[in-house]
């Protein structure tokens, strides 16, 4: 279905990124063939569902498609944005079920298949990059930002959750994220 995932070049994925922005068929089956096990198996942790974790997979490529334009490797790296792509699609599709929150912080327990030991070392890598930024915004702000972005809550369950009103949560995410991309431009 597609090669390991260490076989799996940034540069090469930025390339095609950009000639699916393009609207570059040969790119875009490329990119598929690429990336398709690991967002196929992010969305089936999500989802528990082999069929609807297909089909999700499907919505998500055609996002890719028409979004490939906006698209900046200044913002994220090639991966991290398909995989973000992937993940938000897929609870999405959770809470469209309505499911409580229990259930969405169970499917996401489900590990993936163990990445190779270069993944693992270049993944615990740019995780102390992230902490170490996290580190630098105050306390609040960043627990915020875990929330959010890595556990999945809206802005308004957020703004509940540190009770703040909610154009100040949207605030403190807007200018948290902006200094998190900062210091990791560094």
């Amino acid at each position: 279905m597609a090669t390991a995932e260490a076989d799996i070049d940034e540069k090469d994925l930025d390339r095609l990124i950009a000639r699916i922005a393009l609207r570059d068929r040969v790119a875009f089956a490329r990119l598929y063939s690429l990336t398709c096990a690991k967002l196929f198996g992010i969305s089936l942790r999500i989802l528990r569902d082999r069929p609807e974790a297909e089909e999700a997979l499907q919505e998500v490529y055609v996002r890719v498609w028409l979004r490939a334009g906006q698209y900046a490797s200044s913002r994220a790296r090639p991966m991290t944005w398909l995989i973000s792509i992937a993940r938000n699609h897929a609870i999405d599709l959770v809470r469209s079920r309505g499911l409580p929150r229990a259930g969405l912080d169970e499917a996401e327990a489900i590990a993936d298949p163990a990445p190779d030991p270069e993944a693992q070392v270049a993944s615990q890598s740019e995780r102390r990059r992230i902490d170490a930024c996290l580190g630098e915004l105050e306390a609040e702000r960043a627990r915020a930002v875990r929330a959010a972005y890595v556990e999945g809550y809206s802005y308004e369950e957020l703004a509940t959750r540190f009770g703040v009103p909610l154009n100040t949560m949207r605030t403190w995410l807007r200018r948290s994220l902006l200094r998190l991309r900062e210091c990791l431009e560094r």
